[in-house]
């Protein structure tokens, strides 16, 4: 193998493990390299590294590919025994050994026994998943389409089909022309996304289901703009930089380095309040809309605590345009509000759904791609003026 296919192959397995080094970051490599001394080893990385990486969520990855693709042969990478891999070391795994089967012919699989199991894969509750089952349910989240939701502001753009006459364009327009009044100038509302905020819960009660919940925000955040999350247990933490982060392995090893109360108790009255007397009037406007990923059980059920959750659940509905509760309990058909928290919490939410498994990601995705005005709200299949009535007999 040549020196230039080995660099055409590396960047292939970049390409398998997430990083877009095509045809045109793999010549500027191949001219890169022959400013460099190609016996030295950093310089070869350098080199690699500022051609073929688009940004630095990509250096994560090409430092594992590298370490792995370029070792002596027969070599094994030491790593001390607890401590953890290095990130994007499991995608570029996988990348390596999906190029290295590249020329073997794969076993055909039925069609339907393909189906079935994917079926069987979107119905199934991730706290019943296996390790494999876990890891096809995080590639499924990453191909998710994801909501490109929008709503119109009071702002207009020029648009020559829309329906208002653009009076101070027109007369600019006549202003060019001479003063010749020709035709109108037109214009439309605005089209924007509104703010997406994020509330999760990482309590221990949320294990099996926080992370894969996670991976979903992560795959939101990556295509919608303006999106912020904070996951809270005891604390509230603000994890909107942590996930901006392109890759998602990446991405959760940044969210695990600042969060420190993971699997630990749950204090929600305390989380919201800090969100609403803290973040509030940073992220909740322009008809933001607020995700709020927990099971509803506080440890702290005394009746002044029940009261406070009520009073700031109360306020964040106030704030935001929309309230969607996902609460993995509602994958037990016969689920009822019996805990104090919880029925605190049910009479301020707007949409209340389950998120246990991949369909309920699925759902969720198509929900939140209605329009703001199409959307209707829905409370254990109730319309929403049967939500309050619902909620008191409840």
């Amino acid at each position: 193998m040549s020196f230039a296919d080995a660099i055409a192959g590396f960047a292939a397995v970049l390409r398998g493990a997430g990083v877009k080094a095509g045809a045109a970051e793999t010549g500027h490599a191949l001219r890169a390299l022959t400013l460099v001394d190609i016996g030295a080893r950093d310089e070869v990385a350098a080199a690699l590294r500022c051609t073929l990486c688009r940004g630095a969520g990509d250096l994560a990855v090409f430092d594992a590919a590298f370490a792995a693709f370029w070792r002596a042969p027969g070599a094994a990478v030491a790593t001390p025994g607890d401590a953890p891999p290095p990130p994007g070391s499991r995608r570029v795994a996988e990348a390596m050994a999906a190029a290295s089967r590249q020329g073997e012919a794969a076993p055909p699989r039925p069609p339907a026994e393909s189906a079935s199991a994917l079926e069987i894969l979107r119905r199934m509750d991730f706290e019943a998943m296996g390790a494999e089952e876990l890891a096809e349910a995080r590639r499924a989240v990453g191909r998710l389409a994801m909501p490109r939701d929008v709503m119109l502001t009071r702002r207009q753009r020029p648009d020559p089909r829309g329906a208002a006459i653009d009076m101070a364009g027109t007369w600019r327009r006549a202003l060019r022309d001479g003063g010749l009044l020709a035709d109108f100038a037109r214009s439309s509302r605005r089209q924007v996304q509104p703010p997406l905020v994020v509330l999760c819960d990482i309590s221990g009660s949320m294990r099996a289901y926080a992370p894969m919940l996670l991976r979903f925000i992560h795959a939101l955040a990556l295509r919608r703009r303006r999106v912020h999350v904070f996951l809270f247990g005891t604390r509230l933490t603000n994890v909107t930089r942590a996930l901006a982060a392109p890759d998602p392995e990446v991405a959760m090893q940044a969210v695990g380095a600042c969060v420190a109360d993971w699997s630990g108790g749950t204090r929600i009255a305390d989380t919201l309040h800090e969100f609403n007397h803290v973040w509030g009037r940073r992220v909740l406007g322009q008809g933001a809309r607020v995700l709020l990923l927990t099971d509803g059980l506080d440890r702290a059920d005394a009746a002044s605590a029940t009261a406070d959750l009520g009073a700031e659940m109360a306020r964040l509905h106030r704030n935001c345009t929309q309230l969607i509760w996902l609460n993995p309990l509602l994958r037990w058909s016969g689920f009822a509000p019996r805990a104090a928290s919880i029925a605190a919490m049910l009479p301020h939410v707007d949409i209340f759904r389950p998120a246990h498994n991949l369909q309920s990601l699925e759902e969720l995705a198509g929900l939140l791609a209605a329009t703001q005005g199409g959307l209707q709200p829905t409370m254990f299949g109730q319309p929403p003026t049967d939500r309050k009535r619902h909620n008191a007999n409840i």
